[in-house]
């Protein structure tokens, strides 16, 4: 649970095609997964200042994580994901590596199912490393009918 926002915010960002900076993408999906990772502690009043604190803290640190990911690494991720939804099967990782910046990651989709409004969808869970630091985190995504996969949680 704690990571499933993270992958969520990180796949959005690249199956959406969003034009924003890479250390932008990074902030958000840090800041993001430190709001959640905050959550969980304290109650009442003690959780919002450990998801405000998660924030703040999560974004600094995705900032400098999102900085490092190049245009090739994105296009390495969103087409593996898209590969990895469309067509294996579940359980079955399916990985991507950029030799120029050292950066790699996998895609394994956890279960297949189809919504009450007719949408196939997948869960997944998926794996970034970036300078030899590795982030794990899960979601979920839909085929659209143009055949792309969007992410829905």
């Amino acid at each position: 649970m704690k990571k499933k926002l993270a992958i969520i915010l990180a796949t959005s960002f690249l199956l959406s095609s969003c034009d924003m900076s890479n250390r932008d993408g990074g902030a958000l999906l840090g800041g993001a997964t430190g709001a959640l990772l905050g959550s969980t502690m304290g109650k009442g009043s003690g959780r919002f200042v450990g998801i405000a604190g998660g924030a703040i803290l999560g974004s600094i640190i995705g900032s400098k994580i999102g900085a490092s990911m190049d245009e090739q690494d994105k296009r390495k991720m969103h087409s593996t994901t898209q590969r990895s939804l469309e067509e294996s099967r579940t359980g079955e990782t399916a990985t991507w590596k950029n030799p120029d910046s050292g950066h790699y990651g996998s895609v394994t989709p956890q279960k297949t199912y189809e919504t009450s409004k007719g949408e196939y969808c997948r869960e997944y869970s998926q794996t970034v490393t970036i300078a030899g630091k590795t982030q794990e985190a899960y979601g979920t995504a839909c085929r659209q009918p143009d055949g792309a996969w969007k992410v829905v949680k």
